[in-house]
This record gives C-alpha cells, sequence and structure tokens, in this order.
C-alpha cells in the first residue's frame, strides 16, 4: 500500500525535481527502495538458502519413505549436481541409497577428491541422518549463493549415505523403543541359547509407544523419588529407608523361562564388524559371524573400496559431544604424520562445535575392535572423524555436565524448563502378571539422546559446516611453476614445483604402508623429447635427490604433504613446449606448459 502511494507520488512530481536528483530517485525505485505495485523485498538470513527449489524442514525428523523422497527429489532438482544410487536392499528390503554431490561439468568426478559421509549405523542414533540429509539438501540449494560451496563442489565430490541400518531406524520410529534402542540390526538373532530367536524383546505395556522404566514400592528398595524432579529416581544414601525397587525396561516374561527382555531385536553392533581388528563377541561384545557378514555394511565397503578416490570420511553417531578419530584398540596405533592431520582437523572442530571434545576413542572413550572408522583409516587410507551427536553443553550453554548425557538432574531441569514437560512419561500404575502391582514412567524414546526440535537444525548445521571444513582441506595438487633452461649443445633442463596446499596428504601413511593406492605421477611431455633422467626432491637445491631410474619421464612420489611442495627436475633432449603433468588418485590432477 504505502510502495504503490510512494511511486505514484514521485511518478506525478518527477518534472519538479532538478534533473540530478530526479535520477537519483529513478535509480533507487529501480533497486527495490522504493517498490513498485506487487514487488516484495525478501529478507535471507545469512547461511540459508532464499528459494529452494526442494522446501524442507531441520526441526523435525525424517523417517525412510521421506528421506528417500527427499533425495529423489533432490537429484531431480539438481541434475547437474547430484546422482542418487541404490547400492542394494537391506536386510528388510529397504534401499541403501547414495546420493553424490558435484559440480559434474567441471571433471570426472572419480578424479577429484572423494568425501564419504554416513549417519545411523546405530539405527537409535536418528539426528545421524538428518545432518547428511541437511548437508546433501545445503550443498544443492545453497550453491547458485554460495561463492565457496560452488568452488567445493569444482573441487570435490561427496558421497553421502544418511542410512546405515535404515530397518532397524523405521523400527525406532514406528515400534514401541526406549532412546536406546533398537541400536542392532533387525537379523534375528537367539540372544538367550533357547532355540527361538528375538522372542522375548521389551513390550510397551501402557500403550504408549515408548518403552519406559518400571518400578514397585518397596519400603525395603534402594531408590526414591528426587525431591525436585518426582519422575526422576535416585539411589538412597547408606542407612536411608528406600521407597522403590527398578525392575528395568518395560516388558514381561514372554518365553515363560523367568527372565523379562532378554531376547530382543538381532543383539549384534554393526559397528563392530569392520575388517580391522576384529574380534568375535567374546572378546567384542556385538561382533557378529565374522568381517562384513553383514550384508549393509559389506555394501558400504564395496562402495568405498570401489572409489578410491576417497581421502577423508565423516561417520555420524550420538550423543555426548564428541569428535572422535582412532583408533579404536589400544593395540593398534595411527602414525604421528597422520596424527597431526587429525589433531589439526579435530581442533578446529572444537571451535566449530561449542561443548564437543575431539579425543581418542581407545584412550578416552573405551576400545572398540572392528570399527568403521579404524577400518576407513588403517585398510583404505582414509582420514575419519566419528562425531557423537548433541551435547550435553547445549541444555544450558554450561560445562560440567558429567557423561554422554549430562546429569540426570539436568536432563529433567530441562524437560521441565525448556521442553515443558514433554519429553518424559509421569508414572502411573499398572498391573504386571509377574510382578502385580507396578508403575511405569520416565523418558520418552525421543528425547535424551536426539535433540529436541529447536536445536536439531543447529546441530546438523553446526556438524555439516565441520565436515565442509575437513572436505576443504582434503589434497589439491597443482603445477606451481615450471621453468626450461638451456645446457650445453641440444641439452634442457626443466624444473617444476609441485604444491598441494591444503592440510591433507594426497596419500597418508596407513595408505603408502599398505599400498592401498598407487603412488602420485608427476610427468614430462613433448614433441619428439628424450628424457635423459629424471629426480624428485624435498628442497629446492636438489641436495639429495630421488632418482627415478626406470622410466625417468615419468616420476613416481609416495606422497605430495599437506602444506608441502615437491621439486622435480628432468634432463632432456628436444624443443619445447613441454607439457608438466601431475596426477593423483586422492588429491586431484593438474598441468602446466613451459615454453
Amino acid at each position: 500500500m504505502y510502495s504503490k502511494r510512494i511511486a505514484e507520488t514521485l511518478s506525478g512530481r518527477l518534472h519538479a525535481i532538478p534533473g540530478q536528483l530526479a535520477t537519483v530517485v529513478l535509480v533507487l525505485t529501480a533497486v527495490g527502495i522504493v517498490h513498485a505495485e506487487g514487488e516484495k523485498q525478501v529478507y535471507r538470513p545469512v547461511g540459508a538458502p532464499t528459494a529452494p527449489k526442494v522446501p524442507a524442514q531441520w526441526n523435525r525428523y525424517h523417517d525412510y519413505s521421506e528421506s528417500a523422497k527427499l533425495f529423489a527429489d533432490l537429484a531431480a532438482a539438481h541434475p547437474e549436481y547430484a546422482r542418487l544410487v541404490s547400492l542394494g536392499k537391506s536386510y528388510g528390503g529397504r534401499d541403501m541409497w547414495v546420493m553424490t554431490v558435484s559440480d559434474f561439468s567441471a571433471s570426472d568426478d572419480r578424479r577429484k577428491p572423494g568425501f564419504w559421509i554416513d549417519g545411523a549405523i546405530h539405527a537409535n542414533e536418528i539426528q545421524a541422518t538428518e545432518v547428511v540429509l541437511y548437508t546433501a539438501w545445503y550443498l544443492l540449494e545453497m550453491r547458485p549463493e554460495s561463492p565457496q560451496i560452488q568452488q567445493l563442489l569444482r573441487e570435490r565430490v561427496f558421497y553421502l549415505m544418511p542410512m546405515m541400518s535404515p530397518d532397524s531406524r523405521d523400527a525406532h520410529f514406528y515400534e514401541a523403543n526406549s532412546t536406546n534402542s533398537p541400536r542392532t540390526g533387525q537379523r534375528p538373532v537367539d540372544d538367550d541359547q533357547d532355540g527361538r530367536v528375538d522372542e522375548d524383546g521389551p513390550d510397551d505395556i501402557n500403550g504408549d509407544g515408548h518403552i519406559s522404566t518400571m518400578r514397585v514400592k518397596d519400603p525395603h528398595g534402594r531408590w526414591k523419588s528426587h525431591p525436585d524432579f518426582p519422575n526422576l529416581m535416585v539411589p538412597v544414601k547408606e542407612g536411608e529407608k528406600g521407597q522403590y525397587s527398578l525392575l528395568g525396561a518395560e516388558g514381561i516374561d514372554n518365553d515363560g523361562d523367568g527372565q523379562v527382555n532378554e531376547d530382543g531385536d538381532g543383539s549384534y553392533d554393526p559397528n563392530r564388524d569392520w575388517g580391522w581388528m576384529w574380534q568375535p563377541e567374546y572378546v567384542q561384545r556385538g561382533a557378529y559371524r565374522y568381517p562384513f557378514s553383514i550384508l549393509e555394511n559389506r555394501l558400504v565397503a564395496d562402495f568405498i573400496v570401489d572409489h578410491p578416490n576417497i581421502v577423508g570420511a565423516q561417520s555420524y553417531h550420538n550423543s555426548g559431544g564428541m569428535i572422535l578419530r582412532g583408533p579404536g584398540s589400544k593395540e593398534d596405533a595411527f602414525d604421528a604424520a597422520d596424527l597431526r592431520v587429525y589433531d589439526a582437523i579435530g581442533k578446529r572442530g572444537e571451535q566449530l562445535l561449542p561443548g564437543y571434545r575431539y579425543i581418542n576413542i581407545a584412550n578416552d572413550l573405551y576400545e572398540v575392535w572392528g570399527g568403521e572408522v579404524d577400518w576407513l583409516h588403517q585398510a583404505r587410507g582414509v582420514f575419519t572423524f566419528t562425531n557423537e551427536l548433541f551435547t550435553p553443553f547445549n541444555y544450558f550453554r554450561s560445562t560440567g555436565h558429567e557423561g554422554f548425557f549430562g546429569s540426570n538432574e539436568v536432563q529433567h531441569a530441562f524437560d521441565r524448563y525448556l521442553l515443558l514437560g514433554d519429553g518424559s512419561i509421569p508414572w502411573r500404575e499398572f498391573d504386571h502378571p509377574t510382578f502385580g502391582k507396578i508403575e511405569i514412567g520416565g523418558f520418552k524414546k525421543n528425547w535424551v539422546r536426539q535433540p529436541p526440535a529447536f536445536l536439531l537444525e543447529e546441530e546438523c548445521h553446526r556438524n555439516m559446516a565441520f565436515t565442509l571444513y575437513h572436505a576443504d582441506e582434503l589434497p589439491l595438487v597443482k603445477v606451481t611453476s615450471a621453468r626450461a633452461i638451456m645446457l650445453a649443445g641440444d641439452l634442457r633442463e626443466i624444473t617444476a614445483i609441485i604444491e598441494n596446499p591444503k592440510i591433507t596428504p594426497t596419500h597418508s601413511v596407513a595408505d603408502v604402508r599398505g599400498k592401498i593406492t598407487p603412488p602420485d605421477l608427476v610427468t614430462v611431455s613433448g614433441a619428439e623429447l628424450q628424457v635423459l633422467s629424471g629426480m624428485s626432491s624435498n628442497e629446492a637445491f636438489f641436495q639429495q635427490p630421488s632418482e627415478t631410474k626406470r622410466n625417468p619421464h615419468q616420476i613416481k612420489l609416495d606422497s605430495i604433504p599437506g602444506h608441502g611442495l615437491i621439486y622435480v627436475r628432468w634432463l632432456v633432449r628436444g624443443a619445447g613446449p613441454y607439457r608438466i603433468t601431475v596426477e593423483t588418485v586422492k588429491g586431484g590432477q593438474h598441468e602446466l606448459t613451459v615454453e
């Protein structure tokens, strides 16, 4: 209304305004400070796309079908930048979707440094999927407005798998579970060795869709209600009289063996199945039959092996606010040079993710045998982090909360004052077929491990930003300079500098030691060129060069270090121009012509 009146007034009076001022008014009108009829200025908060082709909400969780549709819609809306493929079917018949995101017009995606991102190998860790979905959405929808993302997609390729355990993740959504279940997959396992499988899992006695806690009134019990938070049970002190005994997770004795909830879904751990430092069940709880005996993991491993350009990776879990690196076993070790790369990236992560700690799995958390992060680094040479999403720091933006999930008092205070009680189930009485009159209550399945709606988008964005920082620090080789000088007769000396300005080397020490991917190649070529000798050095004066005796036109390098230079030199016969080419599996390619 007001914009229309202003425009009409200005239009009617321009003849009375001196020429220079009239021009200013016309310019203001053109740029939108004065609006024409029907126009509306868009106010875009920084860090968000103005008009996404695929709108999405990030204050809610997406189930399997919603996630698959979001991926399909993104691939259809951005065909120049997104490709979708199924690696195969899960145990439950769900497609294992992977989206490849890159600028496909720039170069072949397999010739770019690759970054693998996965989530929810533990199915109840549902926000892990959301971070992967958000990353794909943000890269594609923010690209038109972000020169940084445009450059990232020109130089890198991302492979994104949102659900490593899609069957159990949907089970967490639509079946009665606690915040901790199901961590396993859905293949039936005879946990109690009675000849039957998955016959005695938790039961939703009160029918509310959650598996909470059972308690029974007991004057000799060792538990009582917290004085400030009635839903919270706390142990009594020595000599103090109790009020209740705790009976464990909600359930009944379905198989009549005198035990409750001893044989539920699966029981194996998909993150104890990988082919590095694997140990059987009696050593590593949750191990399945043998390495890669879980189909979903084998599909992922086959894809990664088939993409040797993958040099960085990120796996998302929950909870506790941690940026984890391997090794998972104290018997294993990462080389010091590789650890310097991890430290540089991990320390930046602590800045980007307030309340998160960058730590080592084996020494700072607990030991893991057959973990994905160790297989990726030690068997594939890939620099990999595991982020435990959602930190107790976020409860009240303060430190000092103990454990993975913070203190019980802080959880209940957060539920009372910020969730307004929506995260908990008040205690209610029920008749139990074995225990008689009991009470059922506690936290809902969608609180404690998973952030509430209003914190989910921030969790997604900050973790994505850390991952994109890591991806931007993947190796990116370049022939920085080259020169040819004339020697005696028809001899020429060609010297070139190969640079990697990023933190990550073209090969980790684990890669070089295991000969996982081929060495880097620096080649000189030209018409009727005869190469007499070739050498490389870590310094410009070639005081201790490494000579290439066979095929001297092509110098092999074990690795081009992060933030490093390699000097190469050839003695040749033949006039220029000369083409210097560097080719790497994990650090890209580049060439330079010297006259």
